[in-house]
């Protein structure tokens, strides 16, 4: 309820307001659509079975959460990549925000990370559901997860699901660089910056973004490098609570802790204080 809620109302109040249809606003309206997604991917389902007391799902479900849910968590990771660079277009190149980030620019990157998060999801869904299972047809997890299905295949042939995740590795390995090369950019701009409160606002309109990016990856990382040695059927539920459950609930808050803009037109069209969210998008001088 906490992630429809944040969720929900950061792109109504985006689309509603025609002032917040700036790229930085663009790109977060995309990323709220995008954990609206992924948790409505798993979690109803899960509530559906523990209200009438079952843990069935069928075949045509599970495939549809085993292809949704990397879409939708591979889309987010590339447009967080893509917002890493709307702020270092913002903070370091101000006087050319508007040419670099045209409407129609923004337009492709943002079709860039959903055509990218679809191909890489398709790709795994059609290789995990080709491979014959014979371990069974439990899979202990709250949802459809790709690791836990390939735990149920007896083919020598999972080899091929091993090189795709080599392959998605390879595209967040991208992102990742993006990230940290745009930010590297960032510091050194701001690190020059004569004045303390120049300093200060220029890394206050990061500190949403870094806190988003650094949740993502500490809970993906925690859910599949955690050492096999410590795995269980329990652990690997709770982990897999934290990293699909905890991003999508907690972005909004994150963002809502330092946008006033959009906080003020909250309390102006819906009367609500402290719920939306984002950085400023204005050039810094």
């Amino acid at each position: 309820l906490a992630a429809l809620l944040g969720n929900g109302l950061i792109i109504t109040t985006i689309a509603w307001d025609h002032h917040l249809h700036t790229p930085m606003y663009f790109f977060l309206l995309n990323l709220a659509l995008l954990d609206l997604g992924a948790i409505s991917t798993t979690v109803p389902k899960s509530m559906h079975n523990s209200l009438r007391d079952t843990w069935d799902i069928s075949y045509a479900g599970c495939a549809a959460q085993v292809f949704l849910f990397p879409f939708f968590m591979s889309a987010e990771f590339c447009l967080l990549a893509i917002m890493s660079y709307d702020r270092y277009v913002a903070i370091c190149r101000p006087l050319h925000y508007e040419t670099l980030l045209g409407s129609r620019v923004c337009l492709h990157l943002a079709a860039a990370a959903w055509a990218s998060g679809a191909l890489n999801a398709l790709l795994h869904t059609a290789s995990t559901f080709s491979l014959p299972l014979c371990q069974g047809n439990v899979v202990y997890q709250f949802f459809c997860e790709i690791p836990q299905i390939l735990k149920l295949s007896c083919s020598t042939s999972y080899l091929r699901e091993l090189w795709l995740l080599g392959a998605s590795g390879c595209l967040f390995f991208v992102c990742f660089v993006l990230i940290v090369v745009s930010y590297v950019q960032i510091f050194r701009a701001v690190l020059r910056i004569p004045s303390q409160q120049g300093r200060h606002k220029a890394f206050a309109t990061c500190l949403p973004h870094l806190a988003v990016v650094s949740l993502f990856l500490s809970t993906g990382s925690i859910a599949y490098f955690k050492p096999s040695s410590i795995s269980s059927s329990s652990l690997d539920l709770v982990v897999s609570v934290l990293y699909s459950v905890a991003p999508p609930a907690v972005n909004p808050l994150i963002y809502s802790l330092r946008n006033e803009e959009l906080k003020a037109d909250k309390l102006h069209h819906f009367a609500i204080s402290h719920t939306v969210s984002s950085a400023s998008t204005k050039c810094i001088p």
